[in-house]
């Protein structure tokens, strides 16, 4: 795929000067947009039990986040699916962040440095908006990584890990991503894991609809499965189980399928032709005892780590299949999805842009509250005489001097003249009272 999609230059588009470039926040520190960095495995080079090892859970985020300020990390947010684990923020180097993630996870920092890719500054910042396109998911296009950068988002606000540049930064990759989705064709026709599971049933068994097949889970990629197998099987004889039993049976009902008890799970696994795991277990529930002497059986493992025993893919009766494969097949869908390309990394060099320009401005904000804090305690000084008297009246002080400040703003947008502005400002406020 990296072959196909190739090299995208945007530095050319736009000129950014990492060291100059500087944002003042949280009192009188100082963020140099150099020191953003991203960290991270994904499927290229790691194989899901690899991924399953780094991987990160809600209640592991907390640990983190108390964790971070003592490897001297205050912004950050983590990206964890199956897919991939990253970790965003602000540090003087990335093994801050690596040895920082590492502390929750089964795999060590070592591995974990072995294995992942690092981009800092504005590269970094490319990588994220890449993601959020769906340009670097493992099926081209899929757009559900959308919802697990707002779920990363939400997260680290939650226990303080966002401030004012992760926050824009976020907005600005989403807004992107949605113009993305809107403007192309990047994610259009059915292309993703979940679909991919229902075409590897749909072109290796046949006839389908004599067959029995089990769902097990019925989270987000579960339900997904499940409405795929309806629409594109075109078959009922479907039985679903998840760990909370109301939720199968919902789904079930929604679709006019079966539910059946996690209880009942072994009769079930013995009876079914097709078993479809999409669950969040920590270990394996599908096993070899639950498969051996009981017929040929499909199994499509969806899930991160895998749910099924690794010593019952030798059973000679089991085909076992798991999300790596399934993103290995392609289609026509696929192929005018990379026609899109282009277009997608048009929209994100737009957006970048944008973004990149706020952060520049934002190193004029303390210059900026300078004057106008000092254009207030000119005009409450008792020396200060407007030479526009008439006026004054007319005019409220707050709006005169909110008028100076967009004036300069703009005037900084479009020159470089630093040490000019104050004076200018104080000249202007006192010349026109306006």
């Amino acid at each position: 795929m990296t072959e196909i999609l190739g090299a995208w230059d945007y530095q050319k588009y736009f000129c950014v000067d990492q060291k100059e470039i500087t944002l003042r926040m949280n009192g009188n520190s100082l963020k140099d947009f150099s020191r953003f960095f991203i960290a991270g495995i994904n499927y290229k080079k790691t194989d899901a039990a690899i991924r399953s090892q780094f991987a990160i859970c809600d209640n592991k985020y907390a640990a983190i986040a108390e964790l971070a300020p003592s490897f001297g990390i205050n912004e950050f947010f983590i990206i964890s699916t199956c897919n991939r684990t990253e970790i965003y923020g602000f540090a003087d180097n990335t093994k801050q962040l690596i040895s920082l993630l590492c502390t929750q996870t089964e795999g060590s920092a070592e591995k974990f440095s072995e294995l992942a890719y690092i981009k800092q500054g504005v590269n970094a910042i490319e990588h994220l908006f890449e993601v959020a396109a769906g340009l670097d998911s493992q099926i081209l296009g899929d757009y559900e990584i959308v919802g697990q950068i707002k779920k990363a988002a939400k997260t680290a606000k939650s226990f303080g890990c966002i401030d004012a540049f992760t926050e824009r930064l976020i907005n600005s990759v989403l807004q992107s991503s949605k113009a993305i989705k809107n403007q192309t064709e990047l994610s259009g026709g059915t292309v993703s894991v979940s679909f991919a599971a229902v075409q590897y049933i749909r072109e290796n068994i046949n006839p389908v609809k004599n067959k029995k097949i089990l769902l097990l889970g019925t989270g987000k990629m579960g339900r997904n499965t499940c409405k795929n197998i309806v629409d594109y099987l075109g078959t009922k004889n479907v039985t679903l189980i998840n760990r909370t039993e109301e939720k199968a049976k919902n789904l079930a009902n929604e679709l006019g399928l079966q539910s059946a008890a996690l209880e009942q799970l072994p009769q079930f696994i013995a009876a079914s032709d097709i078993i479809i795991t999409a669950t969040n277990a920590a270990e394996p529930v599908i096993l070899e005892t639950h498969l051996k002497g009981f017929g040929k059986k499909l199994i499509i493992d969806l899930s991160v780590p895998y749910n099924v025993e690794s010593t019952a893919q030798q059973l000679p009766n089991v085909t076992l299949v798991n999300v790596d494969e399934l993103s290995k097949m392609k289609d026509d869908t696929l192929t005018k999805r990379i026609a899109e390309v282009p277009k997608a990394k048009a929209i994100i060099v737009e957006h970048l842009a944008e973004f990149t320009e706020w952060f520049k401005m934002r190193k004029n904000v303390p210059v900026l509250k300078a004057i106008k804090s000092k254009l207030k305690e000119i005009h409450t000084s008792p020396l200060f005489i407007p030479l526009s008297n008439h006026q004054t009246s007319k005019i409220n002080a707050d709006e005169k001097i909110q008028r100076v400040i967009n004036g300069m703003a703009s005037k900084m947008k479009e020159q470089n003249q630093k040490g000019c502005y104050y004076i200018e400002a104080i000249n202007e406020f006192i010349a026109t009272g306006s």
